[in-house]
């Protein structure tokens, strides 16, 4: 029977396999975007929505600072009755993608957010974003799905366990904004 030192200490052991080289390529991206003024939009859902909503409301407030330019973050997860419109009347598949369509533009950075990697949403919204000339960055879980070859960086959380995937998720995007914050939007490509 699992207890809670069990699953604590599968997510301790989990954490270290996911691939530092993806969130140190996705830290960059989300660096320059930031220095550049560029849109970054977060979306997922259920669990992984509540995760993009979260992470938002840590740049958009944590990374603001004085001296600093305000971070331009936005989850399109958070606008209910547009999602709920979109769902209604066109299909749930486009409730992201019609939002990225509108909103972004090339050179921005779009962080799909899915345990499975395999929901159609997300991918439509991931199509819709390449096509607009974004930078995808997916956080997946199990092999990947269909997000993880889909996305220009994905972080695939090597597990089949969707609460140790979204735990994983959570702290890999804590991880990303506490680097962020200390560093700064500075150019990365100045810093050694």
């Amino acid at each position: 029977m699992l207890d809670t030192r069990d699953y604590l200490a599968q997510l301790a052991a989990l954490l270290p396999r996911i691939p530092q080289d993806q969130i140190d390529l996705a830290q960059q991206a989300l660096r320059s975007a930031w220095h550049d003024g560029r849109t970054i939009l977060f979306l997922g859902n259920g669990g992984s929505a509540a995760t993009a909503s979260h992470l938002v409301c840590d740049f958009a407030k944590g990374l603001n600072a004085p001296g600093r330019p305000r971070p331009r973050v936005l989850a399109v997860t958070d606008n209910v009755p547009l999602i709920t419109a979109y769902a209604n009347d066109v299909s749930y598949e486009c409730v992201f993608a019609e939002q990225v369509a509108g909103l972004v533009r090339d050179g921005d950075v779009v962080v799909a957010i899915s345990g499975s990697g395999n929901s159609p949403n997300v991918i439509a919204a991931v199509h819709t974003a390449k096509e607009l000339g974004a930078l995808t960055i997916g956080l997946t879980g199990f092999s990947g799905g269909r997000l993880g070859p889909l996305v220009a960086i994905p972080i695939i959380v090597p597990s089949d366990n969707m609460q140790l995937i979204e735990d994983a998720h959570m702290a890999i995007g804590h991880a990303l904004f506490s680097v962020l914050r200390d560093i700064g939007p500075g150019a990365p490509a100045s810093q050694g």
